[in-house]
């Protein structure tokens, strides 16, 4: 069998990555929690996937497996999500209590982050059709081969409570958990390099 390679993307692939992880994102808890409906959800999770995840492309940190059948947006150490368009989307698309609840999510989350420099992967999806194939443990291998060989610590939230073994196989452990209000449990996790 043939193990597909795993690259950097190219500028001109952002606009696939961000309808894979789109796509690959519609069955997850938080992000479902946070946009519940689907045309919504359809209009906002691009928007929030470049603010998120984006920043790593330029950088060479978006990684996919060569057909794209998966994606895994990374932010090496030093690169940070634009929090400022993230702050705009949920003020633009979130009410009342949810926007208060979302909000407690991502001031969690942010506590947790590591303050030494740090690999993050804001996102990581497989296309739906294709899950369980292994490509998700392809995209984790290459970048945690890189954190290794660079002696750096990877950081990630899992927000799908399915993901987490694929992260514990990869070296990587449980920080703790964020809750707030009405949100699902999002999982913080960190790996020291091998």
């Amino acid at each position: 069998m043939n193990v597909p390679a795993v690259r950097s993307a190219t500028e001109a692939e952002r606009q696939k990555v961000v309808a894979l992880m789109t796509l690959s994102f519609a069955s997850d808890p938080l992000a479902r929690w946070s946009v519940p409906d689907v045309g919504r959800y359809l209009t906002i999770m691009p928007e929030w996937t470049a603010a998120f995840a984006g920043n790593g492309l330029e950088h060479g940190a978006t990684f996919v497996v060569d057909g794209l059948e998966g994606a895994a947006m990374w932010l090496p150490p030093g690169v940070d999500p634009d929090l400022e368009r993230m702050m705009q989307i949920v003020e633009e698309s979130a009410d009342g209590e949810l926007k208060t609840d979302l909000v407690g999510v991502l001031e969690q989350m942010s506590a947790f982050h590591p303050h030494e420099p740090c690999w993050y992967l804001p996102m990581i999806g497989v296309d739906p059709v294709l899950q369980g194939r292994g490509f998700g443990a392809l995209l984790m291998r290459h970048a945690t081969m890189r954190c290794d060989a660079e002696g750096a610590v990877a950081y990630l939230e899992s927000s799908n409570p399915r993901n987490i073994s694929l992260y514990l196989r990869h070296g990587f452990e449980v920080m703790g958990t964020v809750q707030v209000g009405t949100s699902p449990t999002v999982t913080p996790m960190i790996r020291r390099p091998r």
